[in-house]
């Protein structure tokens, strides 16, 4: 039996795109590790360092960037999330 994937997204609570990013995995029923950076700058640094990007929410599966928010729609939208996850 594979692993439950590991997902983790960076966010900042005053957000919209990571309030949606954080809705649509919760819609979906998907577990995940949220880091608040919304006032953790040893975290957001961390983020950065990992992303190479300063904007959230940034999603990483399996360790491996995915991108934002619209990043995480496409895979949904297009039915990849589940292969994604699965890899």
């Amino acid at each position: 039996m594979k692993p439950e994937a590991t997902i983790e997204i960076y966010y900042k609570t005053w957000c919209s795109y990571s309030r949606a990013a954080l809705a649509l995995l919760d819609d979906l029923g998907v577990a995940y590790t949220g880091i608040d950076v919304t006032s953790d700058p040893e975290r957001e640094a961390e983020m950065v360092r990992r992303s190479g990007r300063t904007t959230v929410p940034e999603i990483f599966i399996h360790n491996e960037l995915i991108g934002g928010y619209d990043d995480l729609r496409a895979f949904v939208d297009l039915g990849a999330l589940d292969s994604r996850m699965a890899a």
